[in-house]
């Protein structure tokens, strides 16, 4: 290992991230390295991580090294693994255009929710295929506190839970997991919005990532409330054959969805490349043991 490896500071909305090119998958980084990273005090500081790898280089992404040639080896601020981050995915594409991988235009990324597909625009907006939303069947509720609301749950490669309130106070200081239930309903833990309404198709968020407590935005997050949203209101693209957009305020700033016909879902936001620099890899490395 280099005595120094390169990193990167980036955000979407204010979902910030440590960015570590490794084009060959040559650098460790276990979930106590990730942890350390993203530690606000002690590190870095980010909501997460965003391992740079080439698809062919990492197995986990080697089944799409032939659609795509980058992968996303996305890590929660905890060190844990996560399928998919949506404001991940657009700030992974503003690093591949700074570092003069990609250009603007189409682009395809490889992340543990599938292959996404990426438009990087002129005006610097990056819009992602979010894929499809699953709606799996049964009731949920979340709780803070004494209240509780029943949630819509939506599935965007990782796992949400939709809470419509009345004030997004009313989800109190997010720092730890608002409890839910059935337990049976997320096994490996839950992301957790909570929504009100700022208009038509306009609605406002909160969110607990799971893994890093309330974020100032979260991509998916953004998707599966837009989703939610389209059902309550009886805009379901698919039965009215019209795709249903949505204006979505996140603390750090706003970002637009659209549900097609089809089911596939469109994110554009912004996404900020802030800051770069080396790591004392020998620092690195003994958080790696």
């Amino acid at each position: 290992m280099s005595t120094r490896i390169a990193f990167l500071k980036g955000h979407g909305t204010e979902n910030d991230f440590v960015i570590v090119p490794d084009p060959e998958n040559a650098v460790d980084l276990p979930p106590s390295a990730v942890a350390a990273l993203c530690d606000r005090r002690a590190g870095i500081g980010g909501d997460g991580l965003l391992h740079v790898v080439r698809s062919a280089a990492h197995p986990e992404a080697k089944d799409m090294a032939a659609e795509a040639e980058w992968f996303m080896d996305y890590r929660n601020g905890d060190g844990s693994i996560a399928e998919m981050c949506g404001n991940g995915v657009r700030v992974f594409a503003r690093y591949l255009q700074r570092a003069g991988h990609v250009t603007e235009g189409d682009l395809a990324i490889a992340t543990r929710g599938g292959v996404k597909r990426v438009h990087l625009a002129q005006d610097g907006d990056v819009t992602v295929g979010m894929g499809k939303a699953l709606l799996p069947e049964g009731d949920v509720t979340v709780s803070v506190g004494e209240r509780s609301w029943p949630a819509r749950n939506v599935n965007m490669g990782n796992p949400h839970a939709v809470a419509f309130v009345e004030d997004l106070a009313h989800a109190g200081d997010l720092r730890s997991a608002p409890p839910f239930r059935p337990a049976s309903a997320y096994p490996d833990g839950v992301n957790v919005e909570f929504v009100v309404d700022r208009g038509h198709r306009h609605v406002a968020l909160r969110v607990h990532e799971r893994g890093a407590g309330e974020t100032r935005s979260c991509g998916t997050g953004a998707c599966a409330v837009a989703v939610a949203a389209a059902r309550r209101d009886g805009a379901d693209p698919a039965v009215t054959g019209t795709p249903a957009t949505y204006t979505v305020d996140v603390p750090g700033g706003t970002l637009v969805i659209t549900e097609r016909p089809d089911g596939e879902i469109e994110m554009t936001g912004p996404a900020v490349i802030v800051a770069e620099g080396t790591l004392d890899a020998g620092w690195l490395e003994t958080l790696a043991r």
